[in-house]
């Protein structure tokens, strides 16, 4: 990992999911964390759990933010996910030198960013970032697994599997799907 001291790292999760929020994580790590961070992609589900809260314990400061499915629909998922990174890094409280996002693009903040290609694999604080987002929407999808059990959203997260694909066909769309993707749609006509 690069050490870069107080430096926040910006990433999000949930850009290619059909159903629920784009969620964003800004986060700000001691000079001196030790955790063993790496892209939460990497990390099994009770690993990246175990992390979080080591994260959310250690963090000289954090937030997670959100854009919703409405947002997303009128934005667009790339605008809808700048938008979630905008309120992540305003949420924070301390303050902060430079913004490292995991990426090739920066949202329009008003300080220095730099966008950093796999950085969620490179950068500690972006790894942080992107272990906690991953955790806070994979708590959202199993809140609606236990309100819609048939969708199996605890298996595939939102994400369009087949096994998604095929429960969306035959039990419809419900309260939090982004109407303006294709397979959505496609149900909806």
């Amino acid at each position: 990992m690069i050490a870069i001291s107080q430096q926040v790292g910006v990433d999000e999760v949930g850009r290619g999911p059909l159903v629920g929020d784009v969620v964003a994580a800004a986060v700000i790590l001691p000079d001196d964390c030790q955790l063993p961070l790496m892209d939460s992609k990497k990390l099994s589900e009770k690993r990246r759990t175990t992390l979080a809260e080591a994260i959310k314990q250690e963090a000289v400061d954090f937030c997670i933010a959100t854009a919703s499915p409405e947002e997303i629909d009128q934005l667009n998922i790339l605008n809808a996910t700048m938008l979630a990174m905008t309120r992540a890094v305003a949420g924070l409280k301390q303050p902060y030198q430079k913004v490292l996002v995991d990426g090739n693009r920066c949202p329009d903040l008003d300080c220095s960013c730099e966008a950093i290609v796999k950085g969620d694999g490179l950068v500690a604080p972006i790894s942080a970032a992107s272990i906690l987002a991953k955790v806070y929407r994979d708590e959202q999808m199993l809140t609606l697994h236990k309100r819609y059990p048939q969708y199996g959203f605890d298996q595939h997260k939102g994400y369009p599997t087949v096994m998604h694909l095929e429960r969306l066909a035959e039990y419809g769309i419900i309260p939090g799907y982004r109407l303006s993707f294709k397979p959505v749609k496609n149900i909806c006509r």
